[in-house]
This record gives structure tokens, C-alpha cells and sequence, in this order.
């Protein structure tokens, strides 16, 4: 099995290979060219992001700088998606992400861990596990996931916390670590934050 394979199978593997490192430099090299584009150059940033990325959808935007193991090389974003300041993408292996999904200033989304046993962690092993991120949803300001973890469609997940397990469609979810609050529901359609209500007049 290569260490390509390897990275993508929830295998242990050492990621100082030559070869990966070789590669991996060339994706944060692109990744650089994103982080240097000046406010105006929105059209330089969206063909650096379709380099970058494995898969990115139209109307996409992520606003520098953007951080990634690999550049967004393992990434698949749907349309829409939308990343503030400072998103991170730990892209070891896939993250996959649905259409107009939105991420507050500094997430993070991890899909590589390490060893808990001392003696694998001193020689840098690593294994690797796929985060899944549904459609509409809105992961808060410091939100960070971890490996494997699958979130459902419509979810919204409160600042600063941090995802260890799967979460369903169509919940708000906080804490660290993070569970499940409410289901979104009737009063949702009718205020959108605290006592303030969806004035739909007002709506473009």
C-alpha cells in the first residue's frame, strides 16, 4: 500500500515520505499565491481556488487567509460556501462540504490525528479520517471538528465549539464537547436571533 493510499484509508503512516512532502510543498505553494491576492483580486482568487481545491462549486468565497495542509487538495466544497477569516482545513485526507454552508472566523476542521500510544507518536506516525460537512449549515466563530466526524444538512453549530461525534439534520448543536441543543423548529421561522422577528417585507 503507498503512502497516498495509506493517507486516505485510516491506516497509520509516516508523513515525512519524500515524495508527499514534495507534493505537499507544491500545494502550499498555490496556497500562498491565495493568502498574498490583494482585496480587489477576487476573480485571481476564485481561479486559485479551482487549482487548489479537489472540487469547489460556483459563488464560493473564503476570505484570506485561509489555512490547509495541502492547499485544499482534498477538499470538495458544494456552491455557495462561504469561510471568514482564518479557516483552517487540516486536509490530510477528504473534507467534504455541502452547498451554502457558511464558517465564522477561525474554524478549524481537522482530519489528522496521532497515536495516543507515546512510542508510535515519537516516531510521527499520523492516520488520517474524513470530516463530512451537510448542506446549509453554519459551523460559529472557533468551531473546531475532528476527525471522522459527520454533521447532517442544516445544522448550526454555537462558537467555540468543538465537534467529537456525528451530528443529525436540522439540529443546533454547542459545547465542548458538542451536543445537540434543539431541533430547529417553528420558532426559527419566526425569529432570527433572540427576540428579533423575520420581518419578511424587509427581505430582498
Amino acid at each position: 500500500m503507498t503512502v497516498q493510499e495509506k493517507m486516505h484509508s485510516c491506516k497509520l503512516y509516516l508523513p515525512n515520505d519524500e515524495a508527499l512532502m514534495r507534493e505537499q510543498a507544491l500545494c502550499l505553494e498555490k496556497l500562498y499565491d491565495f493568502n498574498a491576492t490583494r482585496p480587489m483580486e477576487i476573480e485571481k482568487r476564485t481561479m486559485l481556488l479551482k487549482e487548489m481545491f479537489a472540487k469547489i462549486g460556483e459563488g464560493c468565497y473564503i476570505e484570506p487567509p485561509f489555512h490547509a495542509n495541502f492547499g485544499g487538495k482534498h477538499v470538495y466544497f458544494g456552491k455557495g460556501v462561504y469561510a471568514n477569516f482564518n479557516l483552517t482545513l487540516v486536509d490530510d485526507t477528504y473534507i467534504y462540504v455541502g452547498d451554502y454552508t457558511m464558517f465564522g472566523p477561525n474554524v478549524t476542521v481537522a482530519t489528522a490525528g496521532h497515536p495516543i500510544l507515546p512510542a508510535l507518536r515519537e516516531k510521527g506516525y499520523q492516520y488520517n479520517a474524513p470530516v463530512t460537512i451537510g448542506k446549509n449549515c453554519w459551523l460559529g466563530a472557533g468551531v473546531i471538528v475532528l476527525p471522522g466526524v459527520k454533521i447532517g444538512d442544516n445544522v448550526v453549530i454555537g462558537a467555540g465549539s468543538v465537534v467529537t461525534k456525528d451530528l443529525p439534520d436540522n439540529v443546533i448543536a454547542v459545547g465542548n464537547p458538542c451536543r445537540v441543543l434543539r431541533q430547529v423548529g417553528e420558532k426559527d421561522k419566526e425569529y432570527y436571533f433572540k427576540n428579533h422577528k423575520i420581518d419578511i417585507s424587509e427581505l430582498e
